[in-house]
């Protein structure tokens, strides 16, 4: 493949157009806002149709398990009458073992169904996994591109462990080194391949996880009677939240708060060849779940269907040590055995249910599989190798890139708020910026507003602000 970096580029619109079936010009309002919700139903797929497609291929219907050691723990260091009962639904059930099985399900059944041959995917994690093998199930062929590698050709033991399984369920793997050509890489598979772009940002792909946040509402109200106060999800670029939120407003649990959770990496570069390695988390970090937030359009695809400023309603973020941590709690006091995206989640979940009662009800929203390189034992390894300083005490301590602090006791286990009103101001001045000399409309206020979860008047600040007089309302 020797096409010129520019010539590929060039032919994005129409590649995407042949390999996802979508006329994203058609959703298109103006420079600056789209029609999030056609674009979402442009597919044709109700949720119990998901469901039921689901059903084909053994995926959801996980079960919600209560942590009550967990809980027990937490209210042993909460103040009086603190500590809210924590459950998790339980995702590593699923036939990959992780939710990312939901977000590939519907688009892999999708592109059986129009006539594809294949399916392209990038991704480092589980989500290649997934569609590996959803493909395998649905009888097509299966391309998975990951960033595994710095120049050095030194690998994560988490992504190569995804390699490892990618390749078991029949899927073509292409291993490539950290840095801006994965895209271009993957413009150029389509094109001669013609094959689906198994992307994480189409409207299958959130559909799919909305089964996720409706299942835990159904089953919350059915086995203790009441919805979830609170949803903690792991994020990072945005599909997990979005979907798990949608599918709570659908199930009628519109007044559970949505907390988002991430591995503290801020000061590393995910791009960075020197910082790739210097993290031990390949998702569910701020690198991602950060950029995703104020730029959700930073994607293999025109406009990301992944837009969790819409539906967040807490960001909060871990250390490292504090998951590695509470994957050891949850292995020795649950028995259960879990893989790092989930427990991203539950880290956060041991925080939060300090601040509630104890009546109250808090739901981690996923585990996932672990296996050989998703251990803390490998993963701490690897980064004593990269120079990354392991040790106990004050997880406050830890500083991304050089050290990793790991609890001495639950007391010790926090979160830190992310400033939402600075994530929805840099949103807003993203877009407005992005859109040149364009001078906004009332509709795109209205949109801006919806995707940022502002107010008009917040929205009308920040483009007056801009130096651009807003049209008239």
């Amino acid at each position: 493949m020797g096409a010129a970096y520019s010539e590929v580029m060039s032919k994005k619109k129409e590649i995407l157009l042949r390999s996802t079936g979508i006329d994203y010009d058609a959703f298109e309002m103006s420079p600056i806002s789209f029609d999030y919700s056609q674009l979402m139903n442009s597919c044709g797929y109700s949720l119990r149709t998901v469901r039921k497609i689901f059903r084909e291929t053994g995926v959801g219907q996980t079960q919600l398990v209560e942590l009550k050691n967990l809980t027990d723990l937490v209210r042993s260091s909460a103040p009086s009458g603190k500590g809210a009962r924590i459950f998790v639904k339980d995702e590593a059930a699923n036939p990959s073992g992780s939710f990312k099985d939901r977000r590939a399900a519907l688009s892999i059944y999708h592109a059986q169904k129009s006539g594809y041959k294949g399916v392209v995917a990038a991704s480092s994690g589980n989500f290649g996994a997934a569609v590996a093998s959803q493909a395998a199930k649905r009888g097509l062929k299966a391309i998975i591109l990951q960033e595994a590698y710095d120049s050095r050709k030194m690998g994560q033991p988490e992504i190569l462990e995804k390699t490892r399984a990618c390749e078991a369920y029949g899927a073509e793997v292409w291993q490539l080194t950290v840095g801006p050509e994965l895209f271009y890489i993957m413009l150029q598979v389509l094109e001669k391949t013609e094959f689906f772009s198994a992307s994480l940002y189409v409207p299958t792909s959130i559909l799919g996880i909305e089964t996720l946040g409706y299942e835990l509402a159904e089953q919350a109200l059915e086995e203790i009677g009441r919805y979830p106060d609170a949803v903690l999800i792991t994020h990072a670029g945005g599909g997990n939240v979005t979907g798990t939120a949608r599918g709570l407003i659908k199930a009628g649990s519109t007044q559970t708060a949505v907390v988002g959770v991430s591995v503290d990496l801020r000061g590393l570069h995910m791009a960075s060849d020197t910082d790739f390695n210097k993290k031990s988390f390949t998702t569910g970090h701020s690198g991602f779940g950060i950029p995703f937030l104020t730029w959700p359009d930073r994607t293999d695809v025109p406009r990301n269907c992944a837009r969790a400023l819409r539906y967040l309603d807490r960001y909060v973020l871990v250390s490292q040590g504090e998951v590695f941590y509470t994957t050891e709690l949850l292995a020795r006091l649950e028995g259960m055995e879990r893989g790092p995206a989930g427990n991203t989640s539950l880290a956060g979940a041991l925080a939060v249910a300090k601040e509630l009662d104890r009546d109250q009800v808090v739901v981690v929203q996923e585990t996932e599989y672990t296996a050989a390189g998703k251990m803390p034992s490998s993963q701490l390894t690897f980064a004593k190798e990269n120079g990354i300083k392991v040790t106990r005490g004050n997880p406050r301590d830890n500083i991304p890139g050089k050290t990793i602090v790991i609890p001495e006791s639950i007391d010790q286990i926090a979160v830190e708020d992310f400033d939402m009103e600075k994530i929805r101001l840099s949103y807003i001045e993203n877009c407005v910026r992005a859109a040149g000399d364009y001078v906004p409309t009332v509709e795109d206020e209205r949109f801006l507003s919806e995707d940022s979860k502002s107010t008009l008047d917040q929205v009308h600040e920040v483009i007056t602000a801009s130096h651009r007089k807003p049209r008239p309302r």
